[in-house]
Formats: C-alpha cells, sequence, structure tokens
C-alpha cells in the first residue's frame, strides 16, 4: 500500500495500533439492531462502516493493516482515506487512543 499524499492541513493519516479507550465499551444491541459505543453518559449508535473499523481497533492492529483486512473482507478497495479519517475523527472524539 502506498502512502497517500494530504494537503496542507489536512488531517494526517491515522497510524499505530488504535484501540478503544477503557471508558468505551463496543457492543451489539439488539434494541438498536446495531453496535453501539457504550460509556458513562449514554451510547453513540454506529453505522455498520463504524462498526467493522472500531471492532479491529483492539491494539493489535496497525492501521495499514485493519485496512487490509476490512478490503479484503468487504472486497473492497480504496478505503484507506475514509479509515484514515473516521480513526482520526474517532481519535478527536475520545473514543480511541
Amino acid at each position: 500500500m502506498s502512502a497517500t499524499s494530504h494537503e496542507p492541513g489536512a488531517t494526517p493519516p491515522a497510524s499505530g495500533r488504535p484501540h478503544i479507550k477503557p471508558l468505551f465499551r463496543l457492543q451489539w444491541e439488539p434494541a438498536q439492531n446495531a453496535y453501539v459505543l457504550l460509556y458513562p453518559e449514554g451510547m453513540v449508535k454506529l453505522n455498520q462502516s463504524a462498526a467493522e473499523i472500531l471492532k479491529r481497533c483492539d491494539g493489535t492492529r496497525e492501521v495499514d493493516a485493519l485496512i487490509a483486512e476490512l478490503e479484503t473482507e468487504f472486497s473492497a478497495t480504496g478505503i484507506a482515506d475514509e479509515v484514515h479519517a473516521f480513526i482520526a475523527e474517532a481519535r478527536s472524539r475520545g473514543w480511541l487512543e
């Protein structure tokens, strides 16, 4: 996988081995028919893409490996920018370390 160039001021690609912060718990919620991210003050209902990314944010995978796994499992290509953007957003919201 090649490095992606970014415009000045753009969010740099996510890196490292992201994991969900201990304050949060990712789980399937039958009443919501969706994965949710639970925390003491409430819950965030996740769409399928967000859930699939967060399920892999367990601290064992580098971001590029996570992307490769998603591309293989869902027969998708070219999703790196979207995954990097989501991980950056999840970090800014305090969900990921």
